[in-house]
């Protein structure tokens, strides 16, 4: 069922169902003030007819021919009149006695003075009237045709015009139903046009602040986050074919100018060294593409544990060490930890390790010291770590790219790389919760800070 129908019959439901309880509270209000109304006149009629028999000393067959008069015309009043003794002192006709009185009802009447009940759809109200310091029962009964007829035709008027009302209703929701989803069915028809071929295409905003231009709203913002995951991409693919291109190219020009000329061995040594650097080159590229794509997994499918920081920058310092003897990195602590909780973070060894020898090169290999430091410090929850160097520095304008992947400033002339570094090490830090930000002055070297949250 779709939801212009749903709508409607919600729509429908809830308006037959006040609609219902507004005419059962006008019909039943209308029962009980007819009823009321009419014991109201039996009682009067009672009390008159009395004054008459009593008072004025009308005649009982007078009386009695007046009500067989008008009972031929209208729904005429009988009244009863009884002593305390059950005795029958006055009765408009007997021979109808459509109440058919008992002691035990005269009894009740007496006892509390006045009584209102049905016999069948006929009204009957017993009263106590004292005359002449005497006590006497007086029952009046009539039938209230007039009053049924009136209850009866506003019971059909309200169901001709509820049935009316719920079939104006329910058109009346369809029409709104389908304004309202309109633009709905218009968002429906623009998204069926948007493939990955044409992601610069947006939802129409009716410029409202409703439900529907909010949805609108976060439509063209999660389109916006795609186009730019997709342009990523292609840039990122485009990167890395021109990455893996050059040393390709560079090992199989070498390779082929090998075998179409003879060269003297120290030729072949020279060419093989090439060759070899450049296939170095690659393995670099392709750790460091394969440790991207870990660093950008589902945090939830990464292992992670209690880690001790101190022996992953020291793993990290051994590591580089070992590859590249000439550079030189010093680790101080701003004072001695007694606490291991303070030193440890819930991480994953491996990444972390990557992260800081991304940072440890870089400070070494763009000074002419090739000396890298790092400073750790401990506020509240947090290690701060300051990795430093007195290198060539990064200009302002590369500054704000340098997290960018494959980016690479005016620096690149200094020393090899491939980009991927430190958009690799902000992706890990980002992993571990923590943050990263870097300031340089050129010439004078540069500085990176990372704060983790501690155990």
């Amino acid at each position: 069922m779709k939801i212009r129908t749903r709508l409607t019959l919600l729509f429908t439901l809830i308006m037959a169902a006040i609609l219902l309880a507004f005419a059962s509270i006008i019909y039943y209000s209308a029962k009980g003030n007819r009823e009321k109304a009419f014991f109201s006149s039996l009682k009067k009629e009672a009390l008159t007819k009395s004054d008459l028999f009593f008072d004025a000393q009308v005649d009982a067959a007078v009386l009695q021919n007046i009500y067989k008069s008008n009972r031929q015309i209208l729904n005429e009043v009988e009244v009863t009149i009884y002593d305390t003794s059950f005795n029958l002192i006055y009765h408009d006709a007997v021979d109808i006695d459509f109440v058919k009185e008992t002691p035990q009802m005269i009894k009740e009447i007496y006892q509390n003075q006045e009584k209102e009940f049905y016999q069948d759809d006929w009204q009957v109200v017993g009263l106590r009237h004292t005359f002449s310091n005497k006590d006497y029962i007086i029952i009046a009964a009539s039938y209230d045709q007039y009053g049924y007829k009136k209850l009866n035709s506003l019971f059909k008027n309200i169901i001709f015009a509820f049935t009316i009302s719920i079939l104006f209703i329910y058109l009346a929701g369809y029409f709104f139903s389908k304004k309202a989803l309109d633009p709905i069915k218009d968002m429906i028809g623009q998204a069926k046009l948007i493939s990955a071929t044409n992601l610069d295409l947006r939802l129409n905003n009716n410029g409202s602040k409703d439900e529907l231009s909010e949805l609108a709203n976060t439509f063209n913002e999660m389109l916006s986050r795609l186009e730019n995951s997709f342009d990523a991409q292609q840039h990122f693919v485009s990167n890395i074919s021109h990455e893996l291109r050059t040393p390709l190219a560079a090992i199989i020009t070498e390779l082929e100018l090998s075998i179409h000329k003879k060269r003297s061995i120290e030729e072949y040594k020279s060419a093989v060294q090439n060759a070899l650097s450049d296939a170095k080159k690659l393995v670099r590229l392709s750790n460091s593409l394969l440790d991207f794509a870990k660093a950008s997994y589902d945090p939830s499918k990464i292992s992670f544990k209690p880690v001790r920081i101190d022996e992953v920058l020291l793993d990290a310092r051994l590591q580089l060490q070992q590859a590249t003897p000439l550079y030189k990195i010093d680790i101080h602590f701003a004072y001695y930890f007694e606490n291991e909780d303070e030193i440890s973070v819930n991480g994953n060894e491996y990444l972390l390790k990557t992260a800081f020898v991304n940072l440890f090169e870089n400070g070494c290999k763009f000074s002419n010291d090739h000396q890298s430091t790092v400073s750790v410090s401990f506020v509240d929850k947090t290690i701060v770590f300051v990795f430093s160097d007195k290198g060539v520095g990064i200009k302002e304008e590369d500054l704000k790219s340098i997290f960018t992947p494959f980016f690479r400033g005016e620096n690149k002339k200094i020393a090899d790389g491939n980009g991927i570094g430190l958009s690799l090490t902000q992706k890990i830090i980002q992993l571990h919760k923590g943050t990263i930000t870097a300031t340089s002055v050129p010439s004078k070297g540069s500085e990176f800070r990372i704060e983790l949250p501690h155990l």
